[in-house]
């Protein structure tokens, strides 16, 4: 499945360059109509993460989010800096499908696997950032990338397998935002590890061809973000390049 994703910061439509607020790249302040054409060009998820949220969670775009949710009439996936119940409550009010967690997984798995009992394994993904090391150890990484957590990606999914983690959006620090291709063996890797989980992959897609470089890797999603807004190609081409492998 390919999953359209779009970064909000105030409202405007935005990437940051490897995680960095001050390398940030502005795409117009439309996101509705830009999430309305990923729909009608085939899109089934759409992925939005609120990076003025993430950085002051008092600051959480509620408002705007709501308006963008009741806009679309498919699933949407929001993250961006949720650390408590409340935060996750809030965003499946406002009409998200599913709420991406990311830090607060690995910093607090208590209290993470209460929501996962009360929410539901469907309502909650993981967000698992990583980088591999030259004996192929997948660190995790949190905090907007700025801390090493000194767990590997396998413990953090062991922690959650009772409760039934079924999603996992996992990033390869070092692809994203670079247009380079993902990282193929990391999704062959750890979805064969974990045949239960929908992994989804995030980072590095740059062109038709990383796509289906993708395929037959065992990820079941491929969150596709600045590519899309660059025009490199459309939604309707990476669902076909996807599905017509």
């Amino acid at each position: 499945m390919i999953i359209p994703a779009l970064d909000l910061i105030d409202g405007k439509v935005v990437r940051l360059h490897q995680g960095d607020y001050g390398q940030q790249r502005d795409y117009g302040s439309d996101p509705l109509p830009r999430l309305q054409d990923y729909e009608r060009q085939g899109a089934e998820l759409l992925h939005l993460v609120d990076l003025t949220g993430a950085k002051d969670p008092t600051l959480r775009q509620i408002p705007l989010l709501t308006s963008l949710l009741r806009g679309v009439t498919v699933p949407v996936q929001v993250g961006g800096g949720i650390r408590q119940r409340d935060d996750v409550a809030a965003l499946l009010a406002a009409g998200a499908s599913r709420v991406v967690v990311g830090s607060t997984a690995v910093k607090n798995p208590a209290e993470v696997n209460a929501w996962f009992a009360e929410f539901g394994p469907d309502a909650i993904v993981l967000a698992l950032d990583v980088r591999i090391d030259a004996a192929q150890r997948k660190e995790v990484a949190i905090s907007g990338w700025q801390e090493a957590a000194g767990v590997t990606l396998e413990e953090v999914i062991s922690w959650y397998q009772p409760s039934g983690l079924k999603h996992v959006l996992c990033t390869d620090i070092s692809r994203d935002g670079t247009l380079s291709g993902s990282n193929v063996a990391l999704y062959q890797d750890i979805a064969a590890a974990f045949p239960a989980i929908a992994f989804q992959s995030s980072g590095g897609i740059g062109s038709l061809d990383d796509i289906a470089a993708l395929r037959g890797s065992g990820a079941q999603g491929v969150i596709v973000g600045r590519a899309l807004l660059e025009g490199k190609f459309s939604v309707t081409e990476a669902i076909s390049c996807w599905q017509n492998g």
